[in-house]
């Protein structure tokens, strides 16, 4: 039974994980990662971060009706 629970509970841990990857919702933990590798480099706050990535995401062109 306890062998059962810490399967599901390592499963869930691994679905959520995935699925915060797939949603961009992870992106702030993936600049982190990102960010720290390289020398002299300022990190963003989170907030400036998400702000920088929306004006990216909608200050191109968009060829909708």
């Amino acid at each position: 039974m306890r062998a059962d629970i810490a399967w599901m509970k390592s499963w869930l841990q691994v679905f959520w994980v995935g699925l915060r990857q797939w949603s961009g919702d992870a992106a702030y933990e993936r600049y982190v990662e990102d960010a720290g590798k390289g020398v002299g480099n300022a990190l963003l706050s989170r907030e400036k971060f998400y702000v920088e990535e929306l004006e990216r995401k909608y200050s191109r062109p968009n060829r909708c009706c």
